[in-house]
């Protein structure tokens, strides 16, 4: 009889402890360990087995082949674009999100797509068969060259896989497939390790392209150990939630491309649709007639995009006033404020402020701190911006704008959607190369930028 031991993971990091510890020292995260039991044998399977059990020869660089190395394309631009072009073949693609976001719907798009190329296999351990024919039909995937399976015992996918030898593999989701040899339960740290580990092996060496579909926890992180991301090639995230009709899909690991493409989608009864011009739909149902509203474009990448930032004053009830954001780093909010404080004298101490960028977007970089500083003061001031300007730049503490990247780029973006101004850092225009319609104003303080809205 096998002696069973057991021992304690962290859920998020793979951190082990012979106890139960109520924090993490590995990654801080409190509540996070569990029992794990196991036996001898157990441990020395885990001990035998590499991470990436495939090998090759030693060879000069100029001797590898990369004839086998072209990307499959999925006709769904917004995804061909962010993972870099296409699907690379062997590769490791992870794809997390909330419950019902749409990333089983994604992945049936894509089946259907590279079922042209070659034998798709998709793994169902959430649901049977007929379910997943029934989303097929209502988004109008009807192919010969998919199979399906609904198993979540990892020695009975490999036995599949060496049976059907598909060029695709679509495993929905990892955190239903376990390891037979493992006693844990799956979705668990040594389940997770083990049966991603497992797949690379499969991806690797019989150069199969693998999609493994995640869930989020309630924070927004891949349920989990962190070692799994390390594991992929590509990690790529929904940021919306299910509630919002528009879902953002963002990289945030790719191995063959670019890591700041981003594809939006809208779902609709048909599945997930694309769309080509974002900036339509975020400006789409904008306040025209409003104080603290204002349009920025913000860079996804190489895409333009432009939004609209939206704030409101109001005076507090409390005794400590309220700070609110949505769509941006709070932190650069705060840090505005102070500049609007002390630069501007604006009296923002006794007053709730709420910034929101509009169509749940979240903007990561600074070029949105100028809009964001006119939109308090707007809000505040009680003027309303001019409807036919844009604004972008980094606000530094003493008021000073500091120029930002691809000037050119949001101008002509702005110009294709009738904007007539635009409010840039001064800096920027020293190398402009935009030769549009659209009059440029180039300010390099804050108070500045402010008295050019208000006249």
């Amino acid at each position: 009889m096998k002696k069973q031991k057991s021992k304690f993971l962290c859920q998020q990091c793979g951190y082990e402890s012979a106890k139960w510890l109520g924090r993490c020292p590995s990654c801080s995260s409190w509540n996070s360990f569990t029992e794990e039991r196991y036996s001898s044998s157990d441990k020395k399977a885990l001990q035998q087995r590499q991470l990436t059990g495939f090998s090759s020869d030693v060879l000069k660089l100029s001797d590898v082949s990369v004839k086998d190395f072209s990307r499959y394309q999925t006709n769904v631009k917004e995804f061909d674009n962010m993972i870099g072009g296409g699907v690379v073949p062997g590769s490791l693609i992870l794809l997390g999100g909330a419950p019902g976001i749409g990333k089983s719907t994604l992945m049936l798009h894509i089946a259907g797509t590279l079922s042209g190329y070659d034998t798709v296999l998709y793994i169902s351990g959430e649901e049977s068969l007929a379910q997943v024919k029934s989303r097929a039909e209502r988004l109008k995937i009807s192919k010969d060259n998919i199979f399906l399976a609904s198993e979540t015992n990892l020695q009975n996918i490999i036995e599949a896989i060496n049976k059907i030898k598909p060029k695709f593999l679509i495993i929905d989701s990892i955190q239903t497939t376990y390891h037979p040899e493992l006693t844990s339960a799956p979705g668990t740290v040594a389940q997770v390790r083990e049966t991603a580990a497992e797949l690379l092996r499969v991806a690797k060496s019989k150069n199969i392209t693998v999609f493994l579909l995640g869930h989020v926890t309630k924070e927004g992180d891949l349920a989990g150990p962190r070692v799994l991301e390390h594991i992929v090639d590509t990690v790529l995230y929904f940021e919306n939630e299910r509630q919002h009709i528009y879902r953002i899909l963002r990289a945030y690991k790719n191995r063959f491309g670019t890591t700041s493409e981003i594809g939006i989608f809208e779902m609709t009864c048909l599945g997930l649709k694309e769309i080509e011009n974002p900036s339509i739909i975020f400006l789409g149902e904008r306040a025209l007639n409003s104080a603290g509203n204002i349009v920025t474009a913000a860079m996804e990448g190489t895409r333009p995009i432009l939004l609209e930032v939206q704030a409101l004053t109001s005076k507090t009830v409390f005794g400590m006033p309220r700070r609110m954001v949505s769509g941006y780093d709070s932190n650069r909010i705060i840090i505005l404020i102070a500049v609007l404080e002390k630069r501007l004298g604006l009296p923002l101490e006794s007053q709730d402020i709420f910034v929101n960028i509009a169509g749940g977007v979240k903007v990561k970089e600074t070029s949105i701190d100028l809009a964001a500083a006119c939109a308090i003061m707007s809000a505040n001031s009680g003027f309303i911006c001019p409807k036919d300007v844009i604004v972008f730049g980094e606000v530094g503490l003493s008021g000073e704008i500091r120029s930002v990247p691809l000037v050119s780029q949001r101008i002509s973006e702005a110009e294709k959607l009738g904007f007539k101004k635009a409010i840039v850092p001064k800096n920027s225009l020293k190398n402009l190369s935009y030769k549009g319609n659209v009059k440029v104003y180039g300010v390099d303080t804050l108070s500045m930028a402010i008295k050019i809205l208000r006249d």
